[in-house]
């Protein structure tokens, strides 16, 4: 029987699982794994377990063999590339005037991809911005174009509360939050006071939303019974 084990390739990233073959990993080893989009290095982020085969899925992904020196040496390589790729994106922005807020460049492992991520109001025509792109580095250019909250958790910060933010630091999806959460938590309904860095409403009060309902749940049984 196989085992598969789970991959993360980001830091509150999600989980992707993996045929791990022969391999033997733990928690916190970094691979080289084959995805969609060519080998990626990753981190194993839970351990190996026998794997269930459904019917009609597809067969995973095989972790293609686990990091080597010469790995780190090609991260800290597509690092250089990003930094280098964001100052000359951020500079064709301003020659072409485009309304786009870039926060982020990444490298896939190999550096045949580079993917900008940007915040904007609305549409923009990024055509000849590509064209300067393709030109200057030679290679396949991504433009996505993401909201403000993954902006945030791309970016990181520190919340109100003083800690590390939860998008960045733990949540790995972003469920749908409302003020009626905050009302039945008994917080300020002040949009100022519940809303995070990004400006929307913050992410804790979904999670934590169940401890009061629960809450709420057992009074009520006990008021029944008083």
């Amino acid at each position: 029987m196989e085992n598969s084990v789970g991959v993360r390739f980001k830091t509150a990233g999600k989980i992707y699982d993996f045929c791990c073959g022969a391999f033997i990993l733990k928690t916190g080893d970094h691979v080289i794994v084959e995805t969609e989009n060519g080998m990626e290095f990753g981190t194993v982020a839970t351990p190996p377990k026998p794997i269930e085969k459904k019917e009609g899925a597809p067969p995973l992904k095989r972790v293609y063999r686990q990091a080597a020196e010469t790995d780190f040496d090609q991260m800290k390589k597509n690092a250089d590339t990003e930094k280098k790729a964001f100052d000359f994106c951020r500079q064709c922005l301003q020659e072409l005037q485009l309304g786009m807020n870039l926060f982020r460049t990444e490298s896939n492992f190999d550096g045949t991809k580079l993917t900008f991520f940007f915040t904007a109001e609305s549409r923009v025509d990024f055509r000849k911005l590509v064209k300067l792109l393709v030109k200057e580095f030679r290679t396949k250019i991504e433009m996505r174009q993401v909201g403000i909250r993954n902006q945030a958790k791309m970016c990181g910060g520190i919340g109100r509360c003083g800690r590390e933010l939860c998008c960045a630091a733990f949540l790995t999806k972003f469920d749908p939050v409302s003020i009626r959460m905050a009302k039945h938590q008994g917080l300020s309904l002040n949009p100022t006071k519940i809303s995070g860095v990004c400006g929307r409403l913050m992410c804790c009060l979904t999670f934590e939303n169940d401890v009061y309902e629960k809450k709420e749940t057992k009074e009520n049984k006990d008021q029944r019974k008083g």
